[in-house]
């Protein structure tokens, strides 16, 4: 038998990365991200990083990123779901259409309040029931979700023409555009920013005593201690710097929100434990008594609530109601999971590793804008980026 070889280079980078409980893959993500900024930067004269466009930056990633935080774990279980895109798409026009002609029917003095409302709430209703009807399919008929995914973005593409009738709607009453389009005043980010620190805090403590609690063996407080402070930082380093131009966008703090909670659920409690071993080893957790229906059946009501979340905000930041909603959105989702992280075989993948990768997608294509890139040629470097991220984390993961 041959024995396996190790380079002396590897063997004391992993001995560091243990060493440092470094988390190496995430870390050289932040690098790579960071890499890509300094070279756009260095292109564009320095506009790339200025304070106007990295705001822009930011919000421009919330649509995709909203849906990467619900397709992790639809992968980590071993699934797909490629209607995302449309379903979010669906719920930007279903709710364009309600501001435009259903409300004013039936409330026509209705206020900007209750318009935006009703609004929000209408279009959470909509991707949570097709998220309920997809996951009935998927989770109990037995249907894989890739089939049933793929004939729901038939389906809902033909209802985006149905609902349009080839017209653009419009959705832009004021205080409803401010969910996409709207900012926090400085002083509140630095409150947003503070809580967010406190929050990260309490839950690295809630982790160690967890872990604790099970008989874990636990790193020293120092090293948790300072990877939450590593992060802390580049929260206030964002909030300082968009600070200078119109404040933390709204979007993005929606986003923060569903990270922290999706993250807390995924790590912290029975459900999120159960996805990581369904799609770690689907036939040792059936015998272990995991029901792989009915958790399978939640992901896909939450991967639907969480389609009718971009789609508000989608319908808010364009201001319409299109025929092309939400084209292309379930792609960027998907590779933003593979390019932080999410193996494309299940039973791994972070929150965290696909925000990164989302804003890796959106620095590349933004910066590609600046430089009057043709599109053409924008899909074949995000292609290119794509396909060597994964495969350098393939090899990464065999070494």
């Amino acid at each position: 038998m041959s024995a396996t070889t190790t380079s002396p280079n590897e063997n004391s980078l992993s001995k560091i990365s243990r060493r440092l409980g470094i988390n190496m893959q995430a870390y050289g993500l932040i690098l790579a991200l960071i890499m890509i900024w300094i070279f756009f930067f260095f292109m564009t004269d320095g506009v790339y990083l200025s304070p106007q466009n990295f705001s822009n930056l930011f919000r421009q990633m919330t649509i995709t990123a909203i849906l990467s935080v619900g397709m992790v774990l639809v992968i980590v279980a071993t699934h797909i779901d490629l209607s995302v895109g449309k379903l979010a798409g669906y719920v930007s026009v279903v709710v364009a259409y309600f501001q435009a002609y259903t409300i004013h029917e039936y409330v026509p003095d209705a206020s900007p309040a209750l318009i935006t409302i009703l609004s929000v709430l209408v279009g959470l209703a909509v991707g949570t029931v097709y998220g309920v009807l997809q996951a009935y399919i998927i989770a109990y008929v037995r249907v894989p979700a890739f089939i049933v995914t793929l004939g729901s973005m038939w389906i809902l593409t033909g209802l985006i023409l149905v609902r349009t009738e080839g017209k653009t709607i419009p959705a832009n009453q004021p205080l409803f555009s401010q969910i996409g389009q709207g900012y926090l005043s400085p002083t509140l980010g630095w409150i947003f920013a503070v809580g967010v620190s406190i929050l990260l805090f309490v839950l690295m403590f809630d982790s160690r005593r967890r872990k604790a609690l099970y008989g874990f063996t636990l790193a020293p407080l120092w090293q948790d201690a300072l990877k939450t402070l590593f992060f802390t930082a580049l929260l206030f380093g964002y909030v300082l710097y968009v600070n200078q131009y119109s404040g933390v966008q709204n979007p993005v703090l929606l986003l923060a929100i569903l990270v922290v909670i999706v993250t807390y659920v995924s790590n912290n409690t029975k459900f999120g434990r159960y996805v990581y071993a369904i799609g770690g080893n689907r036939e040792a957790s059936r015998l272990s008594g995991i029901d792989i229906k009915r958790n399978t059946f939640v992901i896909f009501i939450l991967m639907g609530f969480l389609c009718g979340v971009s789609g508000v905000v989608m319908a808010s930041y364009v201001g319409y109601g299109t025929i092309a909603a939400g084209g292309g959105y379930e792609l960027f989702a998907i590779a933003a999971c593979f390019l932080g992280g999410t193996s494309t075989l299940g039973g791994e993948g972070t929150i965290v590793g696909a925000m990164i990768g989302a804003l890796i997608i959106a620095s590349l294509t933004n910066g590609l804008q600046i430089m009057n890139v043709p599109a053409a040629w924008q899909y074949v470097v995000s292609g290119i980026v794509l396909v060597v991220a994964v495969a350098a984390d393939v090899r990464m993961k065999q070494r």
